[in-house]
């Protein structure tokens, strides 16, 4: 799970029950940084949106291993 917020909050209503989420910049997350997401709806039109984050670096690395257990793993 990813908690993001909306940097327009009217982007909410540009999201509908069968839209498909492509997170675009996903491979350059990290602090401070917005990430895109391209709303594919089921009737083939497509809405950008920009979300917030309030990630640190090392819970992106939790994100990125899939927990924080997994990265203590890792490292040990």
């Amino acid at each position: 799970m990813l908690a993001l917020t909306f940097d327009n909050e009217n982007d909410y209503d540009l999201i509908e029950e069968d839209d498909t989420f492509n997170f675009i910049d996903l491979e350059n997350f990290s602090p401070n940084k917005q990430i895109t997401i391209e709303l594919i709806h089921s009737n083939g039109k497509v809405d950008i949106i920009k979300t917030n984050h309030t990630y640190n670096e090392q819970q992106i690395e939790w994100y990125k291993e899939g927990s924080a257990l997994n990265l203590i793993k890792k490292g040990a």
